[in-house]
């Protein structure tokens, strides 16, 4: 059973999620490829965290929160392995926009990568959506 309070910040990580792929549409419309590349993986970021309160888990590395989530959702096919790559796509897109120099993201990276975070919120919201029900049907 999922108590109120866990619910409560899996609600909260899941509308950080929403407002950070927020900003990164508005970086993307305003053609600053990095900011969407780095707000899309964070927004992906947040949504997993959102999934991990609910398991009462998290990490302070990132590394470790996705491994988690591919061992105790992709892995065990609770989620669909296209989230899986979503997430390994974000990480190094935000890794190279974050810490290469001279790296330069294209329009079309950026988009896909505000994209891909859209499918990957979407896919978490449902299923929270599910487990919060559940919790209140309890």
């Amino acid at each position: 059973m999922l108590h109120e309070q866990i619910i409560t910040l899996s609600k909260y990580r899941l509308d950080k999620a929403k407002e950070t792929h927020d900003t990164a549409r508005e970086n993307l419309a305003s053609d600053k490829y990095l900011d969407a590349n780095n707000r899309a993986y964070y927004a992906i970021f947040h949504a997993m965290r959102a999934l991990l309160a609910i398991d009462v888990v998290d990490f302070k590395k990132h590394s470790a929160v996705i491994s988690y989530f591919r061992e105790n959702y992709i892995k065990t096919a609770i989620l669909e392995r296209n989230l899986s790559d979503i997430v390994g796509r974000a990480s190094i897109v935000r890794n190279k926009s974050d810490y290469e120099d001279f790296y330069i993201a294209s329009k079309d990276e950026a988009e896909s990568q505000v994209a891909d975070a859209a499918v990957f919120i979407t896919a978490i919201e449902l299923y929270l959506q599910s487990k919060w029900n559940e919790a209140d049907v309890e």
